[in-house]
């Protein structure tokens, strides 16, 4: 039975949160992305934060804390005040992989943070450096196999969708390449751009200006389906290893209790602002396939990626880290 005492808390908790959540916000908004910048999750990051900044009418300042596969920046977001001026940036590495990845993480990933929005999908490309003779998949394959264990390829971490992404060309195939990780993608690709990396396979969002300006080669996409930016690019099923596909994807979240009127606010500011034509636009340019969703969509589906990828993990053999 709920006693008078209790229902007016309840009500005046509703009334307290409803006030909050019509002077929010009234001061700049941190935005975390908890990798180092120059990758695709820093590029998506900043141009979402331009667009939402113009929507609430303050600043969002992107705060890039990188380190440790991304569970520092996490846990920064997680423990932060739950009042709707912090936002991460998560992705499939952080709010999917890591969870399966680590022996304990010093948050729960679904317990800590609530959804706000699907932000989108991009495939990882594979790339190569344009001094590695090849210009096909199956070209890749052979060169690799004529090579074994000299073929170098970077990631942004252990674990990370980069590293997991190149594990399952290596698992389905059985060739023999060396792992090279890095604090961030930023600094893999730069070690493959110079040519001190042959190759790596990283989100399509971070990689597209140097495919473009021909300081890398695209030999592959990771998606079903070819990305509309690269449509001479064939997918990596398609060309050499059927069955493979692995999808990025980055969605926002906040810590959770954050009041429900503000999750609310930032949900439908987020939809109207990726749904915006100059931004999808950008964002399409990137290799971004923009999808926004509710939060209960996010939080579906966010579940269904950690056991996915806990399932990946395990059957592929990497050894848990501590």
């Amino acid at each position: 039975m709920v006693t008078r005492r209790a229902l007016l808390i309840a009500v005046t908790g509703l009334i307290a949160s409803n006030a909050y959540a019509q002077t929010y916000p009234n001061r700049p908004i941190r935005v975390i992305v908890p990798l180092a910048p120059g990758g695709g999750t820093d590029t998506v990051a900043r141009l979402v934060s331009n667009k939402l900044s113009e929507r609430l009418g303050q600043q969002l300042i992107v705060d890039n804390r990188g380190g440790g596969g991304g569970i520092i920046g996490t846990e920064i977001a997680a423990r932060a005040n739950a009042d709707g001026y912090t936002i991460l940036m998560g992705s499939i590495t952080t709010n999917a992989v890591n969870p399966g990845l680590y022996k304990k993480l010093p948050y729960n990933h679904l317990r800590d943070f609530a959804p706000v929005s699907m932000v989108g999908t991009v495939p990882n490309a594979l790339v190569v450096h344009p001094g590695v003779p090849v210009k096909s998949v199956k070209e890749f394959l052979a060169h690799a196999k004529a090579n074994p264990g000299k073929i170098n390829f970077g990631s942004s971490g252990i674990g990370s969708a980069p590293h997991l992404s190149m594990e399952l060309i290596k698992s389905m195939t059985g060739v023999n390449m060396v792992h090279v990780p890095y604090k961030g993608a930023g600094a893999a690709v730069a070690d493959v751009l110079s040519g001190q990396l042959q190759t790596m396979c990283s989100s399509l969002a971070g990689l597209l200006p140097h495919i473009k300006g021909g300081r890398l080669r695209a030999i592959g996409v990771t998606t079903a389906k070819r990305n509309p930016q690269l449509p001479e690019v064939p997918t990596i099923a398609e060309s050499g290893i059927p069955g493979y596909e692995v999808t990025i994807w980055y969605g926002l979240y906040v810590p959770a209790g954050t009041p429900k009127p503000v999750l609310a606010r930032l949900n439908a500011e987020t939809v109207k602002a990726l749904n915006s034509a100059d931004l999808k636009e950008r964002l399409t340019l990137q290799g971004l396939d923009v999808a926004s969703s509710t939060p209960e969509e996010l939080a579906a589906f966010t579940q269904a990626e950690t056991v996915k990828w806990a399932k990946v993990i395990k059957d592929s053999g990497i050894q848990l880290l501590e």
